[in-house]
């Protein structure tokens, strides 16, 4: 009996699962580089470290734009990591075994300084606490680790504000609402613009007031291999208990603290 014409096509099933793992490579490939950039590419960036025609990346660029796993600056058409990148990147922080060792550290730190002390990462863009250590006073400000805050009125949001490339630092700005939490707060995209510049001459951020009335903050940066901010280390209290002159004396417990951190996060 001849075969039926259907026993003898080809299956196409594994080549549409190669096509399919080839695809998913080559995001993955993509989101890699971008995570890993040290200034937001460009279509043409993309192509070229991958070795990729150019067609080829700007459809796979605009996939994850569409899905959220990139985020496309509509000024010089660069790319970074979009939220739902940057959320999966928290997550997986937050289920990494090392989490203990982080918070022992974070333990340390405030028993050194005797206020609360925080770390932070960006998320899309408001900062969240990844992990927290409550001072014992009883007169305290309570968030949870998972919180999420202000980028523009925080001592952690203005930092990472500060160490962005001026393109997506222009992006993020123009998307959030600049909302006075309280008078100090900076509400326009020019005075943070020089508050950015102060926190990178200086090498830390203050928060003086602009979130909560009667507190404040001080934080530093917690640096990948090169360099780049990619996590915040923070002090902060009520103003009455611990003026922000007294914060600053705590820097060099902050960056230490932020230095042994730092291995255990990149």
């Amino acid at each position: 009996m001849p075969p039926s014409l259907a026993s003898a096509a080809p299956d196409p099933t594994p080549a549409r699962q190669d096509e399919a793992n080839s695809v998913s490579d080559r995001s993955l490939a993509v989101l890699d580089f971008v995570t890993q950039a040290e200034a937001p590419p460009g279509l043409m960036d993309i192509a070229a470290a991958l070795n990729l025609p150019k067609a080829t990346a700007s459809r796979l660029c605009s996939h994850l734009e569409a899905r959220q796993w990139l985020l496309r600056h509509e000024g010089d058409r660069s790319f970074s990591p979009g939220p739902k990148l940057l959320s999966l990147a928290v997550r997986a922080l937050q289920a990494d075994p090392r989490q203990a060792l982080r918070h022992e550290l974070l333990s340390q730190l405030v028993a050194r300084l005797g206020e609360t002390c925080n770390l932070t990462v960006l998320d899309g863009t408001r900062v969240r606490y990844l992990d927290r250590v409550e001072t014992h006073w009883p007169l305290r400000i309570q968030l949870e680790a998972g919180s999420m805050v202000p980028i523009h009125a925080t001592a952690s949001g203005k930092l990472f504000l500060a160490h962005m490339p001026a393109a997506r630092r222009a992006a993020i700005l123009d998307s959030v609402e600049l909302t006075a939490c309280t008078a100090n707060t900076l509400t326009t995209p020019e005075a943070l613009a020089q508050e950015c510049a102060r926190i990178v001459r200086e090498g830390h951020s203050c928060d003086r007031e602009e979130f909560m009335r009667g507190m404040i903050a001080v934080a530093v940066p917690v640096r990948d291999a090169k360099g780049q901010c990619r996590a915040t280390l923070a002090v902060h209290a009520p103003e009455a208990r611990m003026p922000l002159a007294q914060a600053l004396e705590g820097l060099p417990h902050l960056k230490e603290t932020a230095q042994r951190m730092a291995g255990l996060l990149f």
